[in-house]
């Protein structure tokens, strides 16, 4: 399967995708990093093409992995691998601070795609009394060709495990991408960031503006239809499956009781459709919620419930 997960570990609750082995709370980023059996380094090597039985320099070159010589991909030679132990540093002092708490970690791709995940302490909100959103940091760190590391902000809606998205605007800085043709600089990444509970606060003002907004059955349609528009052949059908599929589970998904009728809960079931029911199985949903078409639907998703109810 293309997007299996390889390895993964969580601390606390099962996550909502259900996968990996559960560990200990409270462990370090170089703990965790261990114990989701990402204790691994890259090296990169110069790839050869083999012309009329001799090797010959393609100005390529391989990124193998330490641990049982695997070939992950092959890239430029400006290509500039982090290590796991790298990335995984970049959490030790929010977590030594008490400022943050690793949640969970793995691996994607075959070890393509590797990324940690620790919830930030003490920034959480609630809209209708109970229905809480946390606020996480999820570091991405991809050994393949034509992907960036990626460091943003995720708010996970946990009476459904939703993981939302902050899509806050222009101008605001709620994730950092670094290509691999440069080096990468934890401290500088962290200053373009800023403060996770300026970002949070941010979000907490979009979602309660939109649970204060009611929709009726035609803006509900709407809505759908243009984030699932039909297409090509099919738009002989009356809606897509992706419409019709939020419409399903519209008023069954958990937590549907909170902000019922608005467009929060219309939202909400754009996101638990995409982290729980599309896709053929839990790896594939878990990759394109992070990292795939389910991050660019969610933050469309929001986007048009904000501008539909200005």
């Amino acid at each position: 399967m293309a997007h299996a997960v390889e390895t993964m570990a969580y601390a606390g609750e099962v996550p909502w995708h259900g996968l990996g082995k559960q560990v200990l709370p409270d462990l370090t980023p170089e703990q965790m990093l261990y114990e989701a059996g990402l204790d691994w380094s890259v090296e990169k090597i110069p790839a050869f093409a083999e012309v009329n039985g001799e090797k010959v320099a393609i100005n390529k070159s391989a990124l193998v992995r330490s641990s049982d010589s695997k070939v992950l991909d092959v890239v430029g030679d400006d290509w500039n691998p982090v290590q796991n132990a790298e990335a995984f540093g970049f959490f030790a002092d929010f977590v030594s601070e008490g400022n943050m708490e690793m949640h969970t970690a793995g691996s994607l791709k075959g070890g393509q795609m590797v990324w940690a995940l620790a919830k930030v302490k003490d920034e959480s909100f609630e809209l209708f009394g109970n229905d809480r959103i946390d606020s996480y940091l999820l570091f991405s760190n991809p050994h393949m060709y034509g992907k960036s590391i990626d460091v943003r902000f995720t708010p996970i809606r946990v009476v459904c495990n939703n993981t939302l998205t902050l899509s806050l605007g222009k101008g605001s800085k709620n994730s950092v991408k670094v290509s691999h043709r440069t080096q990468f600089n934890a401290e500088q990444v962290k200053e373009t960031m800023g403060i996770a509970s300026s970002k949070l606060s941010q979000y907490k003002e979009m979602s309660q503006y939109i649970s204060s907004k009611r929709f009726t059955e035609d803006t509900k349609i709407e809505y759908l239809e243009k984030l699932f528009p039909v297409l090509g052949e099919a738009k002989r059908k009356e809606r897509s499956k992706g419409a019709q599929g939020v419409l399903d589970i519209l008023d069954t998904q958990p937590g549907a009781e909170y902000g019922e009728g608005t467009f929060w809960q219309l939202f909400n079931g754009v996101t638990y459709y995409v982290d729980h029911e599309m896709g053929r199985s839990a790896d594939n949903r878990m990759n394109a919620a992070w990292f795939g078409s389910g991050v660019k639907k969610k933050q469309d998703a929001l986007a048009l419930a904000v501008e539909m109810v200005g």
